[in-house]
């Protein structure tokens, strides 16, 4: 094999896997919402998130695209398990003479139409041309090899059951993609450079490989997005070990996979590819509670985390049903409530205590845990409220039952200003700015005004303290009147280049939400006066 060759090879690899990615692109973009929303809908449920798996799996041509997606939907173990099937079945065929009319028609629509539909088609429909031009130009790059005494004898050594399988791993491992190093594998078996039995090892070393590109993505993950690499790790290496087991003991069944195809080796290592990926899911699927012990196990809870887990479990709702008696009913969801209240006032102060003290990494990380606590208990608290419409509850507890509604909503923005709270003092670190000692007093000073106000707010919604209400709202007078007093001020220090352009900024937008939160707690402190007044 000539450098000539080599380049050819090469070439053909890179348009291969270029053609991947813009189909898989292409794919993401025309539906990449709605397979989002199909992951997480099905998450908990095995067979649709098995099903669910494959079907996005298909859809964008990648195991690994859609095992990164998934990082963040840990709540099914089952949602990491899938692996690309179809690639190589659609590889297969030989429409290597056609790619040049399908590179045609993927241009036309990818560059001349101006819609966004029809230019992500054209996106799909380009990349799929790409994939037989590049396998066009491998098969040409490969053929010279055959004729290779050397070449032919280094791969001769793959026949070794566990030097294929370890190769599989390690060439996977470097293209980061299963399907490309089977198409490629088949390419060499049709050149008659592997023999079926050969590509049959390797089939099961490139499943194991396909897991680097999700253990890479997992080191810039939180515990859980890592956790759910290894879960998917641990699949595949059970997999390899069960289907080398299998071959090696019972030979009949490569020989009838084979004659599924006899005449056809490429389509003989795409059905391979298929079925084990197919026989895994089913034997293994059913011990995946075994798999999250041993991942869990590997990575450990900490306090942190566990703490996490209970607190979004619903504590007063978890047995409240359509058959619950009223009365009891709603005094459980007015708990739940306030539990959930108590969190977002809980992480406002945080998000304050880090934005004084932003070089305390634990303190963010506190932040952005319990907001995703706090937007959990979100839907799952109205999702319950909405429920207990079917109650037979009077008018006052309909009017109650509606305004907790709301209540919800406000403790989740309350949360999310906690969030945007980090963010700003995260965008002072990175800047290296502090802002001046009379700035942070006057910030201090607006805290703890809020604090102040959103403390009683939960006391007058919990106690229906209605007389209380109005010294919430004299201290939410206060911070509306320093908002516009310290903005005002720091405009001041600006001009008199006291404080730096960007810390001005942040002062602003952090009086801004800082004055929000309030009127957030005056919302959830007035809920049920109407009711009262009535």
């Amino acid at each position: 094999m000539d450098l000539t060759n080599i380049l050819s090879f090469l070439g053909g690899v890179g348009l291969f896997l270029y053609g991947m990615s813009i189909m898989s692109s292409g794919l993401k973009n025309a539906a990449g919402e709605k397979m989002r929303i199909i992951l997480e809908k099905v998450a908990g449920r095995k067979v649709l998130a098995i099903f669910s798996g494959i079907l996005v799996t298909v859809l964008i041509q990648s195991s690994s695209a859609t095992d990164m997606m998934v990082i963040g939907f840990v709540d099914s173990a089952l949602m990491s398990l899938q692996q690309a099937t179809v690639t190589a079945q659609i590889t297969a065929f030989n429409l290597v003479a056609f790619a040049p009319l399908i590179l045609f028609a993927g241009v036309v629509l990818a560059v001349f139409v101006k819609k966004n539909t029809p230019r992500h088609i054209g996106h799909i429909i380009l990349g799929f041309g790409m994939l037989f031009v590049g396998i066009g130009i491998l098969k040409a790059a490969i053929a010279p090899l055959s004729q290779s005494r050397e070449f032919v004898e280094i791969l001769g050594l793959l026949s070794h059951p566990a030097l294929g399988i370890l190769f599989g791993f390690l060439f996977t491992s470097l293209l980061q993609s299963s399907s490309s190093s089977i198409v490629i594998f088949q390419a060499f078996a049709v050149e008659g450079l592997l023999t079926y039995e050969e590509c049959m090892f390797l089939a099961i070393g490139a499943a194991v490989g396909s897991v680097t590109p999700n253990l890479l993505a997992s080191l810039t993950t939180g515990r859980n997005g890592k956790r759910t690499a290894l879960l998917n790790l641990y699949f595949n290496l059970i997999r390899a070990a069960l289907l080398t087991a299998l071959v090696l003991l019972f030979p009949a069944i490569p020989r009838w996979i084979q004659s599924l195809s006899p005449q056809d080796i490429a389509r003989q290592v795409a059905n391979t590819h298929t079925l084990f990926a197919i026989f895994a899911v089913l034997v293994i699927a059913p011990f995946s509670s075994l798999l999250v012990k041993a991942a869990q196990k590997t990575l450990p809870l900490l306090p942190a985390e566990q703490q996490a887990l209970e607190d979004r479990q619903l504590k007063y709702l978890s047995t409240v049903s359509v058959k619950s008696i009223p009365a009891v009913a709603m005094r459980q969801a007015a708990l739940e409530v306030v539990r959930m209240g108590r969190m977002a006032r809980e992480n406002l102060e945080t998000a304050m205590e880090y934005f004084f003290h932003f070089n305390r990494q634990e303190l963010f990380d506190q932040v952005e845990e319990r907001e995703e606590t706090v937007d959990y208990l979100n839907k799952v608290i109205e999702d319950k409220l909405v429920e207990l419409r079917a109650l037979q509850l009077s008018d006052r507890d309909v009017f109650r039952l509606s305004r907790m509604v709301l209540v919800v909503s406000n403790f989740e923005r309350i949360s999310d200003y906690a969030e945007n709270i980090i963010e700003f003092g995260e965008r002072l670190k990175n800047a290296k700015v502090r802002l001046s000692a009379e700035a942070e007093q006057e910030l201090q000073q607006m805290c703890e005004a809020v604090k102040e106000v959103l403390d009683l707010a939960i006391r007058i919604f919990e106690e229906e303290r209605f007389d209380l209400l109005p010294q919430a709202e004299a201290i939410e007078a206060r911070v509306d009147e320093m908002e516009e007093r310290f903005v005002q001020n720091h405009v001041d220090r600006l001009m008199k280049g006291q404080c730096d352009p960007l810390g001005g900024v942040i002062f602003a937008d952090l009086c801004t939400n800082l004055e929000r939160c309030s009127d957030q707690a005056i919302n959830i402190a007035t809920a049920l006066v109407k009711e009262e007044v009535a």
